[in-house]
C-alpha cells in the first residue's frame, strides 16, 4: 500500500489557514492519524482546527481532505478514529454545501468532487456504523449527484441493516433535487418505496419525496385557488371540482403533480400525508412494529395542516399499541402547547388516555391535562379520583392530577396534597425544572402548592413538621418558597423560619419572613440580620445581595443593598437588579431618575426596559415616558410569538399602570386574539406561560376600560 503519509510534504501548508491561524501544525495532526496510540486525538484536533464551528470552509480544508479520506478507509486505522474521521467529512461537506460563498475556500468544490469516488466504495464497510456514517457523507455529494445515487441505491438492494436502509434512502432524497439523469428513474423508485408495506421506509421515502422541488411547492401556493382542508385522513385535499391545489393544502399533499413532482400522471396526486402513510388500515401501526419516535415523525410530515394532523393524532391516541399510543400523546401534547385551538381538537381524546391500561401513558395524560388548566375542568372528577387512589403504582398518576387540580384551582387536591407532605417522599421536586422537551420529570413542589395559599390552614402543619426534619438544603430551600409564596397565610410559620437563620437556607428563610410581612418584620432579631450581613452563609456568592434586599424589605433599612446593587447601575450589564432596587424605593429614589432616563432606551427587549421603566414610573409618576418604552418591548412578541418571563411581567406592570396604559391596548388584543400561543413552544411550561399571558392581558384591558367608563 507504500505510505499513506507520504503526500502531505507535498503541500505548502504555511500558506495555508484554519480556525487558529495557519495550518503549518495540520501535517503532524495528519501523520498522527496513523499512530494508534495518536488517532483519536489527531481526528479530533483535526474536526477543531479544520472544520471549528462550522459556517464556513478554510483554506487548509481543500488539502486536508484526502488525508483525511484516505485515513477512513484504512482498516489499521482504529474503527472509532474512522468514525471521527467521516463526521469531520460530513461536516465539511456540509458546509460547503450551507455557508455563504464568501465564506467557502474556492478550492473547496473542486476537491470535494475529487474525494466522492474515493468514498464510494466505502458504503461496503464491514462495520455498519461506517456504512451510515459514508451515507451521510455522500447525501452532500450534490457535485455528483447522479452517480452517487446510484451507488446509494445498489448499496440498498444488498444492505441488511434496517435502519442503515432508511439512511440509504434518505440520502437520496437530499440528492435527487441536483440529479438529471437519474431524476425520474430516482422519483419512481422513491414512489414505490412510498407505496411500500414498510411503515418506516414508507416515511423517509415521504420525507425525500417531499424535499423534491420547494420552490414549485411556493410558486403554487401564492397561485392557486383555495380549496376546503380534508376532514379526515381518508378524504382528498383536493376536491374533484377544482384543478389546483390549496395554499394550505399544499403543505399537507404528498407529493402531487403541481407542486413537488412535475409528473402529472403521478397516482399520489391529491391524497393527503396521512392517506398515504396511513391509508384505511389501522394495522399498519403493528404492536412491535413502530416506536414512538416514528410517530412522531410520520405526524411531523403533515406540516401545518391542521386538519390532517388533528385527525391522524386521534386515530393514534386510540391504537391498540401502547407504544404508537405514547407517540400521539406526545405530539398530541406539542399541538396543545402550541395552538390554542388545540384545546378543543384535541383533549378530549387525550382526557380519554386517563384510563388508557399502560401506566405511563396515564401519567402523560394526566400532565397534559395539568398543562391546559382551566380548559381541563370536564375532568376534574377523573383527576379527583386519581389523587385519592393509593400505593406505589399510582404515585407518578397522583402527583400529576395533584398538579391538574392545583391550576384548577379545585380545593380536592388539598387533602391529598397534606398526605404528600407527610411521607417519607411527598413525589415532588424541591427544585424548578425548566428544559424543553416532553419528559416526565418530577413537578416542582412550588409549581404544584404555590398557588394554594387560601387553604395554608389545612398545608402548614405537614408542611412545618417536613421543614423541621428537612436534612439538605434542596429540602429546606424549596419548603421555604412555598412559603414565600403564600405570603402572609404562612404566618404561623415564623418560629419554624426563625430557626433556619443559623442554616445554609438562611437565604430562602428570610425571603420567606420578608414576604410574610409585618408580622414577621416584627419576630426577626435585628442583631441576627446585622449579623447575617457580616457573615454570610459561604459558598453562596448570591447570599450578601439576597440578604441584603430581604433586610431592606424587613427592616425599612435599604443601605446596604444599596451599597452591593447600586453600583451597577454604572456597569455595562447588570443593571436590572439596581434598577429594581428603586423601584421598591419610590419617590425616594429621585436622585437616580436621570440615570434611568438614560438607561431606558438602552434596550428595546428584555428586563432592562421593564425594571428601568418600572422604577421612573414608582419614582416619578409618569407614565407618558414609560409607558412607549413598555409597549415597544413587547410588541415584536405579539407579531413573532416566543414570549418569555419578561413579557409577561411587562403586561403584569401595565395592567398596574392601568388606564394610561391605553397605547399597549392594540398589542395587548393581539396576544388574547392569537391561535399559536404566542409564548415559548415545546415544552410543559407552553400552556402555563400562555395562561399567565392571557389574564394578565384580560387585566391590562379592563383598567384601560375602567378609565374609558369613567370618562
Amino acid at each position: 500500500m507504500g505510505d499513506p503519509t507520504a503526500r502531505i510534504e507535498a503541500v505548502d501548508w504555511t500558506v495555508l489557514n484554519h480556525a487558529y491561524g495557519t495550518a503549518e501544525d495540520v501535517p503532524e495532526m495528519l501523520r498522527n492519524l496513523h499512530h494508534p496510540e495518536k488517532a483519536a486525538d489527531a481526528a479530533d484536533d483535526l474536526l477543531t482546527h479544520v472544520h471549528h464551528q462550522g459556517g464556513g470552509v478554510y483554506s487548509s480544508a481543500p488539502a486536508v481532505l484526502p488525508h483525511v479520506v484516505a485515513a477512513a478507509a484504512d482498516p489499521a486505522v482504529a474503527a472509532d478514529v474512522r468514525g471521527d474521521l467521516f463526521h469531520l467529512v460530513r461536516s465539511l461537506a456540509h458546509s460547503g454545501n450551507t455557508a455563504l460563498p464568501r465564506f467557502v475556500t474556492p478550492d473547496w468544490q473542486a476537491a470535494w468532487e475529487r474525494a466522492v469516488p474515493d468514498l464510494l466504495p466505502l458504503l461496503d464497510a464491514p462495520v455498519a456504523e461506517h456504512r451510515t456514517a459514508v451515507a451521510h457523507c455522500l447525501a452532500e455529494a450534490r457535485v455528483r449527484a447522479d452517480e452517487v445515487i446510484v451507488a446509494l441505491r445498489a448499496r440498498w438492494d444488498g444492505e441488511p441493516e434496517p435502519a442503515i436502509r432508511l439512511r440509504l434512502v434518505d440520502a437520496v432524497g437530499s440528492l435527487v433535487t441536483h440529479s438529471s439523469e437519474q431524476r425520474e428513474a430516482t422519483l419512481g423508485w422513491l414512489r414505490t418505496l412510498r407505496d411500500g408495506t414498510e411503515p418506516s421506509v414508507r416515511l423517509v421515502a415521504v420525507q425525500a419525496l417531499r424535499r423534491v422541488r420547494p420552490e414549485s411547492s411556493a410558486a403554487s401556493a401564492t397561485t392557486s385557488a383555495p380549496v376546503p382542508a380534508a376532514s379526515s385522513a381518508s378524504a382528498s385535499v383536493a376536491s374533484s371540482e377544482s384543478t389546483s391545489i390549496s395554499t394550505s393544502a399544499s403543505t399537507s399533499t404528498l407529493a402531487s403533480a403541481s407542486d413537488h413532482l412535475a409528473d402529472p400522471a403521478d397516482p399520489a396526486d391529491g391524497r393527503t400525508v396521512s392517506e398515504v402513510l396511513f391509508g384505511s388500515d389501522p394495522d399498519v401501526w403493528r404492536p412491535g412494529g413502530r416506536t414512538k419516535g416514528n410517530v412522531i415523525w410520520a405526524v411531523g410530515l403533515l406540516g401545518d395542516d391542521r386538519t390532517g394532523r388533528t385527525d391522524v393524532i386521534r386515530r393514534l391516541l386510540g391504537h391498540r399499541d401502547p407504544e404508537v399510543r405514547a407517540g400521539a400523546l406526545q405530539v398530541a401534547a406539542q399541538e396543545l402547547g402550541r395552538r390554542r385551538s388545540a384545546v378543543t381538537d384535541l383533549l378530549p381524546d387525550v382526557a380519554r388516555s386517563l384510563s388508557d391500561p399502560e401506566p405511563e401513558n396515564r401519567v402523560f395524560a394526566t400532565r397534559i391535562l395539568g398543562m391546559c388548566g382551566y380548559a381541563s375542568r370536564p375532568w376534574a372528577d377523573a383527576l379527583a379520583a386519581m389523587v385519592s387512589e393509593t400505593g406505589e403504582a399510582h404515585a407518578p398518576a397522583r402527583s400529576h392530577a395533584l398538579w391538574a387540580l392545583s391550576r384548577l384551582g379545585d380545593a380536592r387536591c388539598v387533602p391529598a396534597l397534606a398526605r404528600c407532605l407527610a411521607e417519607s417522599d411527598p413525589g415532588f421536586a424541591f427544585h424548578g425544572t425548566h428544559a424543553d422537551g416532553w419528559w416526565t420529570y418530577r413537578l416542582d413542589l412550588v409549581e404544584v402548592a404555590g398557588g394554594l395559599g387560601a387553604h395554608a390552614d389545612v398545608l402548614l402543619p405537614p408542611l412545618r413538621a417536613r421543614l423541621a426534619a428537612a436534612a439538605g438544603l434542596d429540602e429546606r430551600r424549596g419548603l421555604c418558597q412555598v412559603l414565600t409564596e403564600w405570603g402572609p397565610a404562612a404566618a404561623p410559620a415564623i418560629p419554624d423560619l426563625l430557626a433556619l437563620l443559623d442554616t445554609d437556607a438562611a437565604v430562602w428563610a428570610l425571603d420567606a419572613l420578608a414576604a410574610i410581612g409585618p408580622a414577621a418584620a416584627r419576630a426577626v432579631p435585628a442583631e441576627r440580620l446585622r449579623a447575617l450581613l457580616d457573615d454570610p452563609p459561604a459558598g453562596q456568592r448570591f447570599a450578601p445581595r439576597a440578604l441584603a434586599l430581604a433586610h431592606g424589605r424587613l427592616t425599612g433599612d435599604r443601605e446596604p443593598a444599596l451599597r452591593l446593587v447600586l453600583p451597577e447601575l454604572d456597569e455595562p450589564y447588570g443593571q436590572e437588579a439596581a434598577a429594581a432596587l428603586l423601584a421598591e424605593l419610590g419617590p425616594a429614589a429621585a436622585p437616580y431618575a436621570g440615570r434611568l432616563r438614560e438607561l431606558l432606551p438602552r434596550r428595546t427587549q428584555g428586563w432592562l426596559p421593564l425594571r428601568v421603566g418600572e422604577a421612573l414610573w414608582r419614582i416619578t409618576g409618569r407614565t407618558d415616558e414609560v409607558v412607549p418604552a413598555l409597549v415597544r418591548a413587547i410588541a415584536p412578541f405579539a407579531e413573532q410569538g416566543g414570549a418569555h418571563r419578561a413579557v409577561i411581567e411587562t403586561v403584569k406592570l401595565l395592567a398596574e399602570i392601568g388606564a394610561d396604559a391605553a397605547p399597549a391596548e392594540s398589542v395587548l388584543r393581539a396576544f388574547l386574539d392569537a391561535d399559536e400561543r404566542p409564548v415559548e413552544h415545546g415544552s410543559w411550561r407552553s400552556v402555563p406561560l400562555d395562561d399567565e399571558l392571557c389574564e394578565a392581558a384580560r387585566t391590562a384591558l379592563l383598567a384601560i376600560a375602567a378609565r374609558d367608563g369613567a370618562g
